[in-house]
């Protein structure tokens, strides 16, 4: 089970930091220069993997982003996706600014 662990002195988070010298895990202010040994050796790590299209649910209002250009003819907005692996190449993600509709597409279903 993970825990948290608080400074002693200042009563921030520690976070885990390695003794490269010694080989041991510590536990580190990053607000003072307060450290202590972890009791514990075992760090858990929680990564969420998200694919491009599930980053692209989580945009809400993405039509009233005031940051996007907009073409009176075709009123959309685009982004990128934000992966980086070796094996896919960019892709570009499109939403209609029409709040009834939200429809969104990807650069492959664009015909020029």
């Amino acid at each position: 089970m993970a825990a948290f662990y608080f400074c002693a002195e200042c009563n921030n988070l520690l976070y885990p930091k390695e003794d490269r010298d010694t080989k041991q895990l510590l536990y580190a202010c990053r607000n003072c220069e307060h450290q202590e040994e972890a009791k514990n050796q075992c760090v858990y790590r929680h990564a969420v993997k998200h694919t491009p299209i599930e980053e692209t649910m989580v945009i809400t209002d993405l039509s009233a982003d005031p940051t996007y250009p907009r073409d009176n003819n075709h009123p959309s907005v685009y982004f990128q996706s934000r992966s980086r692996r070796a094996d896919t190449s960019m892709r570009l993600y499109f939403a209609c600014c029409n709040k009834e509709c939200g429809h969104r597409w990807f650069d492959q279903d664009v015909k020029e």
